[in-house]
């Protein structure tokens, strides 16, 4: 039971007042706890957010960490918007494997004139290797040859059958690791800068033309060339597709980048 004490030297009023004030501080005190804890409920809120994204991007990399690898995903790789596994070298050591261990009949051999630039084979698997397919390796060749740290946007790419890839040479000559001869006759493709990353169902990063990248990624980022550095580009399109960022540098043309905006 509330008590109330009262000054007999005030009247009504005053002692009235008096309580009045009191009941004011009270308040503005109540208010101010309420304010506080509306304040650490959002503080609370935010750090469970940020605890709850932690343990989901944890969970996403081990994942991704503990999946069995393919063995063309140490290579440049993607599969055509026609279901072609297309597979390219990262430097010298890479295209000379390739070539060597990877390239078999009826498979399609692409490269550049451009010194540098990765070899692409287009694995045929017994079945005949379409236009679309094609094209999808010019413009792979393309984007990941010295083109786009160059700012070209198209270069000469040529295609031709495995047996016209080799190291023979004339006498005296010598071909380094990573290169090789081309006999008979080139079939030269139309080319252009064209890169897209996404992310697999199997949880894979694949870097591609647009057109391959959407036939096979239920997500991914168009990239064209620009200022912005690989690592911070690799940065923002984990956080639109996932994966590792690790996986999305290294599927990354040597270079300088920029988002295009769907």
């Amino acid at each position: 039971m509330t008590k109330l004490v009262l000054d007999l030297t005030k009247s009504i009023d005053e002692n009235a007042a008096v309580y009045f004030e009191k009941a004011k501080k009270v308040r503005k005190k109540i208010e101010g706890a309420e304010r506080a804890l509306e304040e650490s409920l959002k503080k609370l809120k935010e750090m469970e957010a940020k605890r709850d994204k932690f343990i989901l991007e944890k969970s996403k990399q081990e994942q991704f960490k503990d999946r069995k690898r393919e063995w063309y995903e140490k290579f440049r790789w993607f599969v055509s918007s026609e279901g072609f596994l297309v597979v390219g070298g990262r430097d010298a050591t890479s295209n000379e494997i390739i070539i060597k261990k990877h390239t078999e009949q009826n498979d399609l051999v692409f490269h550049t004139d451009m010194a540098g630039s990765p070899f692409f084979v287009v694995k045929s698997e017994g079945k005949q290797i379409g236009e679309k397919t094609k094209e999808e390796s010019a413009d792979a060749v393309c984007t990941l040859s010295k083109a786009w740290k160059l700012g070209l946007h198209t270069t000469s790419v040529f295609y031709v059958a495995p047996e016209q890839v080799s190291k023979k040479t004339k006498a005296g000559e010598y071909m380094g690791k990573g290169a090789f001869m081309i006999y008979g006759k080139t079939n030269y493709i139309s080319n252009k800068v064209n890169l897209a990353v996404g992310i697999t169902q199997k949880q894979q990063i694949m870097a591609g033309p647009i057109d391959a990248i959407k036939a096979n990624c239920h997500n991914h980022v168009v990239l064209v060339q620009g200022d912005e550095k690989a690592s911070a580009v690799a940065k923002y399109i984990r956080h639109k597709i996932g994966g590792s960022l690790d996986e999305i540098i290294r599927a990354l043309p040597s270079g300088g980048f920029e988002i295009r905006k769907r």
